[in-house]
């Protein structure tokens, strides 16, 4: 039996990933990545970048992709608990412009994988979060690119509950980003596979 389970989402390429956890009174242990592993169960990347960030509760952070340099990220909670979000933006997908999103937190410690070619973003639903994902390519500043998170064409579903519209955290550069309709495909993805 591998070490991780793959499990499919209503978006072809996008999974949630159930690493196996072994514990007793003393806690816990498992593995978060292995190349071998992963390529078991049919998954094949090449990490080439690690990522962390700490945000408080109601940060909104996305929903983020980048041009050029697009990555595949595999994503995880290390404290606390998030909706994490990735919306398909492929060209000629049969899901463009669909969203799937899932709970991450330190106790289900769920991973979620999302394929190049996808917009990404998490809201902190825990007093305070600390979250890591892998990269498949390098962070290009240049070739940055977002969604407006909250694009009515799109209507992801965040769970907000009793939190207050002022309660919600973004930056000043995740209030600009456009919504789907007036991404111009040509600027999407300059080299996507």
């Amino acid at each position: 039996m591998g070490k991780f389970k793959k499990i499919e989402t209503s978006i072809d390429g996008v999974y949630v990933i159930e690493p196996t956890v072994f514990g007793d009174d003393r806690g816990y242990f498992m593995e978060t990545y292995s190349k071998a592993e992963f390529e078991e169960i049919g998954l094949y990347y090449n990490f080439v970048q690690d990522n962390q960030s700490k945000s408080k509760k109601g940060v909104l952070r996305g929903l983020h992709f980048q041009k050029e340099n697009t990555q595949a990220k595999l994503v995880r909670v290390l404290k606390g608990e998030v909706f994490d979000v990735a919306v398909d933006l492929r060209p000629n997908s049969k899901t463009y412009g669909k969203w799937e999103g899932i709970i991450l937190s330190e106790e289900n410690k769920k991973m979620f994988l999302i394929p190049k070619g996808f917009a990404h973003g998490f809201l902190v639903l825990s007093e305070e979060a600390e979250f890591t994902y892998k990269c498949d390519d390098i962070y290009n500043h240049d070739a940055e690119g977002g969604l407006a998170w909250n694009d009515k064409d799109v209507a992801i579903n965040w769970p907000f509950g009793n939190m207050k519209p002022e309660e919600i955290v973004t930056s000043e550069k995740d209030t600009k980003w456009p919504p789907l309709k007036d991404l111009k495909q040509t600027d999407l993805f300059k080299n996507l596979m």
